[in-house]
């Protein structure tokens, strides 16, 4: 018998969240069980964690930073990883453990997780097909064997991806693949009716691996849940919140943590700095934090004051300074500016329709500067500015 919770990914940021809230839950009884991992890509530290996970059973996470004013500095160990498999090598027994045991997959598979590959057919809806090459059509052929075998059983999707309604995106690109193969009615509607597919959104800082499996996180911690009838929870802890008002969480996320990431990684890009500097270097620089603090205090909390949400606004940007500050976490500017065109577009772009939409007064003057700055680049220099 295998573990009752499948999660998509070994990265560092999976290992100290979400698996090691079930770690922590399971040792007062508050998990459906333990942790069975699946890495999708073949590069060799992803390879040496499954083994190192496969041999140990257990890993470290160092929390280090400032909590309400008071430091934390310690090592935690998460132990709920029963099994860690790779998808080519191990996919009958990945499959065989989704039709018997498996109640609710979580996945993190990164910015480009949710794309399709032409390579995948139809082929892989067979019992004896290939490996899928996407995640989708991983997930798409894992459910249709399932439900081969347990028409009636469902089971609930936990994506993890920084991706908006990544639940409701997952369920339709799956859903979508399915009719595109032609798959039988009865088995487009067990998708849709009998399997239950959750919005979330995680929100914490992992700034470093361990070698060969570990990471470096800060305290902070969230992993806020849309309710949904149905859902099999893979824990209660009390960093998780299961709300009906998912949307404000990933506002305040989005807004503060994000587009401050963003905004400090476009005067990073734009001056030159240290390809060394850390977001705490970056924060003790006076004027870079002066133009932060100016563009959260004046262009980004007069939104959610508008909304009626300024209080909670007031209190998670507090967290968010607080979490910039952090001595401990080897944050990386440069890691932040990755793929950073795009994610202009994603973190800016909404924040100023959403104050226009308002008619929220002042005009957000330093994004859109930064907004346009961005739209006017030639499609070369955005190329290798990501």
């Amino acid at each position: 018998m295998s573990e009752p919770i499948l999660q998509f990914g070994t990265s560092r940021f999976l290992l100290a969240h979400v698996a090691l809230f079930v770690s922590e839950a399971l040792e007062r009884g508050d998990a459906i069980g333990g942790i069975s991992v699946v890495q999708t890509t073949s590069n060799p530290s992803s390879r040496a964690r499954v083994a190192a996970l496969n041999e140990t059973g257990s890993y470290p996470v160092k929390i280090r930073g400032r909590e309400r004013g008071a430091i934390v500095d310690k090592v935690v160990h998460g132990r709920a990883i029963g099994a860690a498999w790779i998808a080519d090598r191990d996919w009958a027994t990945i499959r065989s453990a989704v039709i018997h045991d498996v109640r609710a997959i979580v996945s993190n598979t990164g910015d480009t997780g949710y794309c399709l590959d032409p390579r995948d057919t139809a082929a892989v809806l067979a019992s004896d097909g290939p490996v899928p090459h996407s995640y989708p059509a991983k997930l798409l052929a894992l459910l249709h064997a399932r439900w081969r075998e347990r028409p009636d059983s469902g089971v609930s999707v936990f994506p993890c991806e920084l991706v908006a309604s990544n639940g409701d995106t997952l369920r339709d690109l799956v859903i979508g693949l399915a009719e595109r193969w032609e798959a039988p009615a009865s088995f487009i509607a067990y998708l849709s009716q009998r399997c239950v597919w959750i919005n979330s959104l995680v929100d914490r800082i992992v700034s470093e691996p361990i070698e060969p499996v570990g990471a470096v996180a800060e305290p902070y911690a969230l992993w806020a849940i849309e309710r949904r009838p149905g859902m099999d929870l893979p824990c209660t802890h009390e960093n998780i919140v299961v709300t009906e008002d998912l949307r404000s969480y990933e506002q305040l996320k989005l807004f503060f943590l994000n587009l401050g990431h963003t905004w400090l990684a476009d005067q990073w890009l734009a001056h030159g700095r240290s390809a060394t500097e850390t977001v705490v270097e970056a924060m003790n620089d006076a004027v870079l934090r002066d133009g932060l603090e100016a563009v959260w205090a004046e262009e980004v909390l007069p939104v959610f004051d508008a909304m009626g949400l300024r209080n909670r606004a007031e209190q998670y940007a507090a967290s968010v300074r607080e979490r910039f500050l952090n001595p401990y976490l080897r944050h990386r500017i440069a890691d932040i500016a990755s793929n950073h065109p795009e994610k202009v577009r994603r973190r800016i772009l909404p924040l100023i329709d959403l104050a226009d939409s308002l008619s929220v007064p002042p005009l957000q003057t330093r994004l859109r500067v930064t907004l346009a700055r961005h739209e006017a680049m030639p499609s070369a220099q955005k190329a290798d500015a990501s």
